[in-house]
């Protein structure tokens, strides 16, 4: 699935475009790489968003096209 869906799907970024932006800006890694929005997110990666000062790292539990909201916390583990 496509970085971009996934944060938006996964609920770390509220909508899809916001998520291509931080990609574009290079705000999202995964393993500690920079990546596009069109990169691919498997089971197993780990994440990390720069929201300004705060930095979020999670790992990619499963990947689903369609979740429901109560849900989406299930896809990914916060690290730290």
């Amino acid at each position: 699935m496509r970085l971009d869906k996934y944060l938006k799907v996964s609920r770390l970024i509220k909508r899809r475009t916001v998520a291509n932006e931080a990609c574009d800006a290079g705000r999202v890694l995964i393993n500690d790489r920079p990546a596009k929005a069109s990169a691919n997110v498997k089971a197993g990666d780990v994440i990390t968003i720069q929201f300004g000062n705060k930095e979020v790292k999670v790992e990619v539990l499963d990947v689903q096209e369609t979740v429901r909201k109560e849900e989406a916390g299930e896809l990914y583990r916060y690290l730290t």
